[in-house]
């Protein structure tokens, strides 16, 4: 993109927008970006190591209070046999996310990464920045320390987890005890200063204003252009079910209206990813009109990587599918959005590149 939207212009795009005119705008950078058509997906699995935390966020419906009876923390044989299950299943990347568990120190966490590399080739995206902030203060070490630790250990780059709004007004109401917006850009500019990539997310939905939407997405921008260590900008929405927040969903077309301008406004961010975790398939679907390239993970769960072969191959037939009745070419990629395998017209039978 040559000229770059302005924060101001942003929220005016967001607030009086034409749902369908953003959706063109959007559509025509991405394939200015990525003229040969192809919509990405990556294969991982999502280990849930621990659900003890102290952050206790009002929007969350996953985390136990240390002592709780359901409160639980993965042992090594259980993470090996995941692990394995998503090797057979043909993934290539791991992620670890858990609360902010009092009871593990950072030497949990490099015995855990030694551990992955040497039974396993897989990568480890893992750890939001709630989480290194929580290593880093438990051992009273800096937050680069922390990182390079964890670096040599094994891991390779960082989800952007936890980031939801990156406006402390919004933080003090959803989630008051958890990291603040310059701490969680303070740890992001601290791992790509080590050398480990990240991704950058944003939540919507949880009463936020559109001016904070663009804020959040103003402070990413601009430490992309100081950094370059994003490789990709992620929106979720807010699932309100079983959560001490509670409200509403938000609807399709601010979902889509809000990543239409994203994509108009990261000049500096390649990947732009379009959710159907959150969104549903239908919409995932559309995201790739609204300038979305890539449409995240299959996330391999229990069931479907137990329930041999078949229902494996129907998840990622399914991912092909969707993409392919969009007109654009399905690729399976790695954590750096390099393709590994592209998928032929007539089958899902795979080609290897």
């Amino acid at each position: 993109m040559s000229n770059m939207l302005t924060t101001s212009e942003g929220l005016e795009l967001l607030t009086n927008g034409d749902i369908l005119e953003l959706g063109q705008a959007a559509n025509q950078v991405r394939q200015e970006i990525h003229p040969d058509n192809i919509v990405t997906f990556v294969v991982d699995r999502n280990i849930n190591y621990t659900n003890i935390c102290t952050s206790e966020c009002r929007f969350c419906a996953f985390y136990r209070k240390e002592g709780h009876a359901e409160g639980y923390t993965l042992s090594e044989s259980v993470i090996f046999e995941k692990l394995q299950e998503t090797i057979e299943a043909g993934g290539t990347q791991v992620m670890l996310q858990g609360g902010l568990n009092p009871a593990l120190g950072l030497d949990y966490y490099v015995k855990l990464l030694q551990f992955i590399k040497k039974n396993f080739d897989i990568i480890v995206h893992s750890f939001s920045p709630a989480e290194i902030l929580h290593i880093a203060k438990q051992e009273g070490l800096s937050v680069v320390e922390t990182l390079s630790k964890l670096k040599a250990a094994g891991l390779d780059s960082l989800p952007g987890g936890g980031a939801e709004i990156l406006v402390d007004a919004v933080r003090a109401r959803v989630s008051p005890k958890k990291i603040s917006a310059g701490d969680w850009l303070a740890v992001m500019e601290a791992a790509h200063s080590v050398g480990l990539e990240t991704t950058a997310t944003m939540v919507i939905g949880m009463g936020e204003t559109y001016a904070q939407r663009m804020e959040h997405m103003e402070k990413i921008r601009k430490l992309q252009e100081k950094t370059g260590g994003f490789r990709a900008f992620i929106i979720w929405s807010y699932q309100p079910g079983n959560t001490e927040l509670g409200g509403e969903k938000i609807s399709a077309w601010d979902y889509l209206k809000t990543l239409s301008v994203a994509r108009l406004y990261f000049n500096n961010i390649k990947h732009i990813q379009g959710s159907w975790v959150t969104q549903g398939q239908n919409i995932g679907q559309l995201t790739l009109a609204f300038g979305a390239n890539d449409l995240g993970s299959i996330m391999l769960e229990e069931n479907v990587v137990k329930a041999a072969g078949t229902a494996y191959e129907m998840s990622i037939g399914k991912m092909v599918e969707l993409i392919r009745a969009t007109g654009k070419k399905p690729a399976q990629r790695n954590t750096q959005y390099e393709i590994i395998k592209t998928f032929e017209m007539e089958s899902t039978n795979d080609k290897v590149n």
